[in-house]
């Protein structure tokens, strides 16, 4: 799988995301090649950020939307940021066989956790996280968001800080 090709879509999306005054994530589930759902991070443009409609979660649903049967274990989710806790165990319960995220999320990045110290349902989740493809077009991306001060999501944060220190 062409994973810059994946990529480069999600980050289309993260784009968009940016345009849109929103925190600039982007994600692609794809199988065989084939795009079966994309997703932005919407919510974040507001004094109260709405903390569910992560990109990856965007995706996810769409893709409980398909409307096709498919073989989840061949299913890989591209991310322009590490998987946060909550998007991390949607993606494992999906079935999901890979991730492969852009840019590490030193703050709330969930693909480092072990899963075999935790519940029986993530515990039997067997899947692979390839780290940093299209690493440095994503911190461009956050670079970007946390200098424009009208964004106040995350800013101020670990990861506003290490992103503008890169």
């Amino acid at each position: 799988m062409d994973y810059d090709y994946f990529m480069n879509i999600a980050l289309t999306q993260a784009k968009e995301a940016l345009s849109a005054g929103e925190f600039p994530v982007g994600c692609v589930v794809a199988c065989d090649g084939n795009i079966l759902a994309t997703g932005m991070r919407k919510g974040t443009g507001t004094d109260y950020p709405n903390e569910i409609d992560h990109a990856e979660m965007v995706a996810l649903k769409r893709l409980s939307e398909y409307g096709k049967t498919f073989d989840a274990k061949r299913i890989t989710v591209f991310s322009t940021l590490e998987p946060c806790l909550m998007c991390f165990g949607a993606i494992l319960l999906t079935g999901a066989g890979k991730i492969v995220y852009a840019y590490e999320d030193v703050m709330g990045g969930g693909t480092s956790c072990d899963l075999t110290k935790i519940s029986p349902l993530y515990r039997s989740c067997n899947i692979s996280i390839v780290s940093g493809v299209m690493r440095q077009e994503s911190i461009g991306l956050f670079k970007k968001y946390f200098a424009d001060s009208s964004n106040n999501y995350l800013n101020g944060t670990l990861l506003a800080k290490y992103t503008l220190e890169l």
